[in-house]
């Protein structure tokens, strides 16, 4: 018993120097990958007609959860050139194409994140809102003639 264990000692340590020495380094291959999506500026057409619309959108409850899904889902449209959700104000303002978008697939397009969306007053902008949660305009400058100007409450 007593030669028995350095014996089993050194076959263990023999298999495991020959077991390491013997193991082949793993492989490296390269593989190039073509984008599924192509880059947003190809897709749009420089010819179309936009149009820019907003929309209330009621029964978000987080600027994270709701609003930016919403966001992302309507950019994702094919037409769409951008979307923009404001959570504070329950906005959407979305800028797309005419011809492959409608106010309709919009209102849809929210419906189909969750039913709980409810897509309410949609009007035909020329020009995006910018007034605040509070109502005050967030792009004045510092000759603004509006009344309800930040740049004026700041005086």
């Amino acid at each position: 018993m007593k030669t028995l264990k350095p014996i089993l000692t050194i076959a263990l340590l023999i298999v495991t120097v020959v077991a390491c020495n013997t193991s082949a380094k793993p492989e490296v291959k390269t593989i190039a990958i073509e984008s599924s999506k192509p880059n947003i500026t190809q897709t749009l057409d420089p010819n179309a007609s936009y149009a820019k619309v907003e929309f209330n959108i009621k029964g978000m409850t987080c600027a994270v959860g709701c609003a930016k899904t919403i966001e992302k889902k309507m950019a994702k449209m094919e037409g769409v050139k951008s979307a923009k959700v404001d959570f504070d104000r329950q906005l959407a303002m979305v800028e797309f194409d005419e011809a492959k978008v409608t106010p309709g697939s919009l209102k849809e397009a929210v419906v189909n994140v969750s039913e709980m969306y409810k897509v309410q007053e949609i009007k035909t902008v020329d020009k995006f809102s910018t007034k605040t949660s509070t109502g005050l305009h967030k792009d004045c400058k510092a000759d603004c003639k509006d009344e309800n100007c930040i740049m004026k409450d700041k005086k």
